[in-house]
């Protein structure tokens, strides 16, 4: 009997994340120029994996213990706005470009993850 894979939700619990942190970065670079406006952004995706029912489950005593590596040991750094301008205004259009190039490159990312994993998949599959 074939065990559940949880690969696509992950996946897809990540790219509904970038999907809201892009339309956060899009709201920041449209009102870069609104006086008072405060930039935002999303929580870490981390904090989406805390909150999912995703476990590693160690089927032989050989497995590396996953607690020695555990991502979520260390938090994130808070994002601090690299200037204000005199209206009030906390948009660093330099800030939000790099944004918007991580977003790019995690979708990118997950893309291939997907294209790789669904070849294994059929391959498994024709035997």
């Amino acid at each position: 009997m074939v065990e559940p894979v949880y690969l696509f939700d992950l996946v897809e619990k990540q790219r509904s994340w970038l999907s809201a942190r892009q339309s956060a970065v899009s709201q920041n670079v449209a009102n870069a120029n609104t006086p008072g406006y405060k930039a935002g952004d999303v929580a870490p995706f981390s904090k989406v994996l805390d909150r999912s029912a995703l476990e590693l489950a160690g089927t032989n005593g050989l497995h590396i213990q996953t607690a020695a590596f555990d991502p979520r040991a260390s938090s994130p750094k808070e994002g601090t706005n690299w200037e204000t301008s005199l209206s009030g205004n906390s948009v660093s259009l330099e800030q939000e470009m790099m944004k918007a190039g991580q977003i790019r490159g995690a979708f990118s990312l997950s893309t291939s993850i997907m294209k790789s994993f669904h070849g294994m998949w059929m391959a498994t599959l024709k035997g």
